[in-house]
């Protein structure tokens, strides 16, 4: 298509890996020599995967074939249709695959039975980017050409997506962190400023609570094309209008998913009995379906059990899926496959449409499919502690050292330690429901704050007692000054043992 100077187009999808892997694949493909349009859906009009939407665009630019992204695996009847009009389609994602496959030149996917390439995890953007790699080697330029342009995308994705941060996943997002520092898209380099990261190194966390978010926003209840361009333009105005733009859609975003997920935890509340659901399954009028995903992680992380969340709108409703670990969503889901209209997704999150009279057989079906999979034990949270620690015996140096097992995320999380029989000083709830003081304890000190704590650990509670303290390690740098916080992550009073 290259060589013959064909119209490609690259169909992406709406969340950060599918906008990403468009980009990506875009800005290869055209320093190739390609002659390519970049297409993502729109979210409410047009819903997820390959669909009418894209071959609508595919037929409309005159594209000869189609590439899609992060999508298409599920796309039986889109490519057919594709196929049929003249259009050849290759598919390059990474989601779970069924038992066939649809009829498109090539199905590139690591999820495929068949496939024995090592890395399963990579995201829809790292399966892009080998891609690219062996079109450009097959090219005669080299599978490195432009390799360091490039995985500043695919470390974003990465991170976004939640795939595993192992081997060579890992290796990815630590290289593309240095891109991502000094990267060369200007609408990335605006979000930097905008959100005042430019000045320092670039982390996972950065990706996970700064960027991913103001990027997928615009997915969940703006223009998904916006973030696309974002990623594309060689303008700088429009880079910085653009991150603008999407800094405020994503600060809508959060008033309407924290809305939405106050509303969820309060049917939980009310219709559920933990004690005795496995598997949770809510559906509500007036839902965007923009932050259904937002609420069922939080809830997931709240509760401790795979959640659906379904947006109703008339006869139909829009789900997403988050798990836990060792719940395979995907596969629950082809149990229950009678009661839904679509799914797709993988191991821990999904996307589905559902008829509304199906939804309190969905409930059934997917509460025995979880009681069947865990016991109540095994649904309790816990938390696993690396290291003990005394608070003297940390420093910049421990930290330095510690940052060599990252870049942190799913499968790689951050080390947990641990200190016995510490006191709080200068307490304080900052935000809504969060707590910050000093954490003190034979002999050293150092600043704590606890995400989420103040309603279980109040200052006055805090300062009457002694603990045993979990947390992550944090470097802070602010106007060059660096000091050392502890994140809170799990209390418990401190019992003398006997």
């Amino acid at each position: 298509a290259i060589h013959s100077h064909q119209t490609i187009l690259v169909h992406g999808d709406y969340d950060v890996d599918g906008i990403s892997a468009a980009a990506l694949m875009t800005r290869w493909l055209t320093s190739l020599g390609g002659q390519v349009i970049p297409f993502v859906p729109n979210r409410m009009r047009d819903g997820y995967d390959f669909g009418d939407a894209g071959l609508r665009e595919g037929l409309d630019v005159g594209a000869e074939l189609i590439v899609t992204v992060d999508c298409g695996t599920a796309a039986f009847r889109t490519v057919e249709e594709a196929q049929a009009s003249g259009i050849d389609v290759i598919i390059t994602d990474h989601h779970s695959v069924s038992e066939s496959l649809p009829k498109a030149i090539a199905v590139v996917n690591p999820s495929r039975s068949d496939c024995m390439y090592p890395n399963k995890g990579l995201c829809g953007t790292g399966v892009a980017y080998k891609l690219c790699q062996l079109v450009s080697g097959a090219m005669g330029m080299g599978s490195t050409n432009g390799v360091t342009d490039y995985l500043d995308l695919v470390a974003l994705a990465t991170v976004a997506d939640m795939v595993p941060l192992l081997g060579e996943n890992r290796a990815l997002v630590r290289y593309g962190l240095h891109c991502l520092s000094r990267t060369k898209v200007l609408g990335i380099r605006a979000l930097l400023d905008i959100t005042g990261i430019s000045s320092r190194e670039v982390t996972a966390r950065d990706i996970g609570f700064v960027l991913a978010p103001r990027l997928n926003s615009a997915g969940r209840i703006g223009e998904t094309k916006d973030a696309l361009q974002l990623l594309l333009t060689e303008d700088p105005s429009e880079a910085l209008s653009l991150a603008r733009k999407l800094d405020k859609t994503n600060q809508k975003r959060r008033k309407e998913d924290q809305q939405a997920f106050d509303e969820a935890l309060e049917i939980v509340k009310c219709d559920y009995d933990l004690n005795h659901e496995r598997g949770i399954v809510l559906a509500r009028e007036g839902w965007h379906p923009g932050v259904i995903g937002i609420v069922a992680s939080k809830l997931v992380e709240k509760i401790q059990r795979p959640v659906l969340v379904i947006a109703l709108d008339g006869e139909r409703g829009r789900g997403s899926g988050r798990s836990i670990p060792g719940f395979n969503l995907f596969e629950v889901l082809k149990e229950c496959s009678k009661h839904l209209i679509r799914f797709g997704g993988h191991e821990q999150a999904a996307g589905m449409d559902v008829a509304r009279t199906a939804i309190p057989d969905l409930r059934k079906a997917f509460n025995i499919a979880a009681s069947h999979r865990f016991s109540a034990d095994e649904l309790r949270s816990q938390l696993s502690v690396d290291l003990e620690l005394s608070l003297t015996s940390i420093d910049l140096q421990l930290v330095h050292w510690f940052k060599y097992l990252g870049p942190h995320g799913v499968g790689n999380p951050c080390p947990v330690f641990m200190i016995r029989k510490a006191g709080f000083e200068q307490v304080k709830i900052v935000g809504t429901n969060h707590i910050k003081g000093t954490l003190i304890g034979n002999g050293g000190t150092i600043e704590a704050i606890g995400f989420g704590l103040a309603e279980i650990y109040p200052p006055d509670k805090l300062y009457c007692g002694l603990y045993d303290v979990a947390f992550e390690l944090e470097r802070n740098e602010f106007r060059g000054s660096v000091n050392l916080q502890a994140r809170l992550l799990a209390l418990r009073e401190h019992r003398i043992e006997v």
